[in-house]
């Protein structure tokens, strides 16, 4: 198998670069080779010839499930031969759409299916990586919703066994696929607005309760819910509306908060376009720390050093540092960033040394600040591949085609960046990043926030 490089060696050289010490890692995940950086192409799809047809299972059908079961079915070739979920009202829902497959409550179950080649995983962020792992490990093709994973453990994982596995990958972050992310990566590789030092990215999340207390009452379990399973790999607790079907991102146990929620939409054409690979340093505020959820506001800042471009399109061959601060719970970035521009409520603002990109998310033209710089502005030619669609890339892949843009290639380190910065917020203190090691630096609080234990009988 082709040796994929290690974090930091991606075409992208950061200055100095820190010396690799994996087999201690390795050995802990039970993966051979180096470990896949930003921008490193995985392995094609599983070898041999070109297929017609993918017979597809679904972990998840109900909210983003529903969604993106809808999406990939209505891909040419694709089999929709089993389906799951711990609720079974929104189980019944997809079966009466796709009578023909076969129903299970447990992912466990379903992965054993020897008729399941690829599956679709949405569930709630604490059972991806678990469930991802096991379809990798058994040689299946996998599309995660984002955040791809519920640590920065777990990232480095997947993306080891996806490597390994030469499977096709996908993380749902549809985004990545859009034309306005394309045009925005090729209008600052081309250099539109010069050497970028400064990023700010913000979002309206969270839209679900944070900063609260767990539930005192204990009402009893709905009888359509299988709870234990729902808890997956969780620390058991009773059953509460307050977690399903919805509100769970909140909660540290299920989800990743608001950052973790968009943040692998939001920071993707950042991380995409200027070539970031790990930082060094994170370092958070909110409106104070909680056991049990995320804060109602958080202020996050990462530092990423220089990067020296090997072969990249780009006017020069050396990076600058990025400052890169990301706001949620009603803050925003200063007001005079945006020239008297409205913001919008999801969206980024890179600062280069010639003019700003103002980058909404989720609809909106890309705008260059100030205006009256940019006027008649001639956008430069496109050099990025187009996408077919972003399930259409991962089902192509699954077929023998080249592979899906958010493969965990990418996915992963991706994910590593946006997990951090929850684990500087639960903290409490500036992480000093080893991504090598996998280490916060003089700050052994952080090991708990990195990799979660699992309950029994529950593992990765």
């Amino acid at each position: 198998m082709r040796r994929l490089n290690p974090p930091g060696k991606t075409g992208v050289e950061t200055m100095p670069s820190p010396a690799l010490h994996r087999r201690q890692f390795l050995r802990a995940v039970g993966v051979a080779g180096a470990s896949v950086g930003l921008g490193a192409s995985p392995q094609t799809a599983r070898p041999g010839a070109a297929v017609d047809r993918v017979n597809v299972g679904v972990i998840g059908v109900g909210g983003r499930g529903a969604v993106n079961l809808a999406g990939v079915a209505a891909v040419d070739g694709v089999n929709i031969v089993a389906l799951c979920d711990v609720d079974e009202e929104a189980l019944a829902k997809a079966a009466a759409k796709f009578p023909k497959a076969a129903i299970e409550h447990d992912f466990r179950k379903l992965l054993e299916r020897k008729e399941v080649e690829a599956v679709v995983i949405s569930t709630p962020d604490h059972t991806h990586a678990p469930a991802a792992a096991l379809a990798l490990r058994q040689g299946k093709h996998v599309y995660v919703e984002k955040p791809l994973t519920h640590s920065v453990y777990e990232a480095r994982v997947l993306t080891e066994l996806a490597a390994q596995s030469r499977c096709a990958t996908q993380m749902g972050n549809q985004h990545h696929s859009s034309e306005t992310y394309r045009r925005a990566v090729e209008w600052v590789q081309a250099g539109v607005i010069g050497p970028v030092r400064q990023v700010h990215a913000w979002t309206n999340r969270p839209i679900w309760p944070q900063g609260i207390d767990r539930p005192a009452e204990t009402p009893p379990v709905p009888r359509h819910v299988h709870w234990d399973l729902w808890l997956g790999p969780a620390p058991e607790r009773p059953y509460h509306p307050a977690y399903h079907p919805f509100r769970w991102r909140g909660w540290w146990d299920f989800g990743t908060g608001a950052l973790g929620d968009m943040g692998c939409h939001i920071l993707d054409p950042i991380v995409w376009a200027l070539h970031l690979s790990a930082p060094t340093e994170v370092e958070a505020e909110s409106s104070g720390l909680h056991p049990e959820t995320a804060p109602k506001w958080s202020v996050i800042r990462w530092t990423f050093p220089a990067r020296r471009l090997q072969g990249r399109p780009s006017p020069q061959d050396q990076l600058p540092p990025v400052q890169l601060t990301w706001y949620d719970g009603g803050k925003l970035p200063p007001k005079d960033l945006f020239e008297g521009v409205k913001i919008p409520g999801n969206g980024s603002l890179l600062i280069g040394d010639k003019g700003k990109l103002l980058l909404p998310h989720g609809g909106g033209p890309l705008q260059l600040l100030p205006q009256a710089q940019f006027a008649g502005f001639q956008a430069p030619a496109p050099f990025l591949p187009r996408s077919p669609g972003h399930y259409r890339e991962w089902i192509e892949a699954c077929k023998g085609g080249k592979p899906a843009g958010s493969h965990f290639g990418y996915a992963g380190p991706l994910t590593e960046i946006v997990l951090l910065g929850n684990v500087a917020l639960r903290t409490g203190r500036k992480i000093l990043w080893d991504s090598a090691a996998l280490k916060a630096l003089h700050c052994p609080e952080a090991d708990r926030f990195l990799r979660r234990e699992y309950r029994k009988g529950w593992t990765l």
